[in-house]
């Protein structure tokens, strides 16, 4: 799509879906079964910064629990009432609430659908070259290499 075919507007759930449903490697992909990803920054060719709508299905989680070292993220819950999993514990969210997370915070987050209802939400980061991503659960960590595209490590440094 070039610069002349964007929208100027869009009904936000009327944008495609992320055609890839994560960029995890197994055996972490399919833990994100029930997360739906529309991203709504490339729909008007936003590079400076990333947009998506999230909605997590009963049961879901947004992502594996992570730190960014370069990327600011902001979370705005549109619908429904995920957990917000840091450092700090759990933290139950509801409409109309937000978090944020500063670069190289060190604070792992992530938010987890318990409930039996859909929860929907916006997540609004940077794209700040030389990124990385920590994953305190999880034998993993993330690279932003050249074009955008994640990377993923044992914590050894052996690729995956």
């Amino acid at each position: 799509m070039n610069e002349n075919q964007r929208p100027v507007a869009i009904h936000a759930l009327q944008a495609a879906v992320r055609t890839k449903p994560s960029n995890y490697p197994e055996p972490f992909a399919s833990r994100m079964t029930g997360r739906v990803i529309r991203p709504l920054g490339d729909v008007f060719g936003l590079s400076n910064f990333g947009v998506n709508l999230t909605l997590l299905a009963p049961g879901a989680v947004s992502a594996l629990r992570h730190a960014h070292s370069r990327q600011d993220e902001f979370v705005y819950i549109v619908a429904g009432s995920p957990t917000l999993v840091t450092d700090a514990g759990e933290t139950p969210l509801q409409p109309g609430m937000c978090a944020g997370f500063r670069a190289g915070s060190g604070d792992a987050h992530r938010l987890v659908n318990r409930t039996d209802h859909d929860c929907l939400f916006l997540v609004v980061g940077d794209r700040t070259a030389g990124d990385s991503a920590i994953y305190p659960d999880d034998d993993l960590v993330a690279q932003l290499g050249e074009g955008g595209r994640w990377h993923f490590l044992h914590k050894n440094g052996d690729p995956y």
